[in-house]
């Protein structure tokens, strides 16, 4: 499995914009498909956008499609989320993981990040 590490979480009012990193160890990183979901306090955890090995396919929820871009630096193990024009209803912790295809399926993913707290005031 690849340990997970994300950061870049804060409080940004409403329309503004945050770029969450996601770094990965070990020589397998490039091996794994990523993906990032968001959990706010009562919720289930929800997919948010995932990206392929090579970085080539990208997968995003529709309720951020457009706003958010996935990609990955396989040279740096790492993988962003640049979120744009962000609303109050995208609150919430943000974690990035593993998986060995993409999907939006949360139980396809391995390996977990601990968690970045995103706060969007309105």
């Amino acid at each position: 499995q690849v340990q997970l590490v994300e950061s870049g979480g804060g409080l940004v009012q409403a329309g503004g914009s945050l770029r969450l990193s996601c770094a990965g160890s070990g020589r397998t990183f490039s091996t794994y498909c990523m993906g990032w979901f968001r959990q706010a306090p009562g919720k289930e955890r929800e997919f948010v956008a995932a990206i392929s090995r090579g970085g080539s396919v990208t997968s995003y929820a529709d309720s951020v499609k457009g706003r958010f871009t996935i990609s990955r630096d396989n040279a740096k193990n790492t993988v962003l989320l640049q979120m744009n024009s962000l609303k109050p209803e995208d609150t919430a912790v943000y974690y990035c993981a593993a998986a060995p295809r993409i999907t939006a399926d949360v139980e396809a993913f391995g390996s977990w990040g601990q968690g970045t707290q995103v706060t969007v005031s309105s």
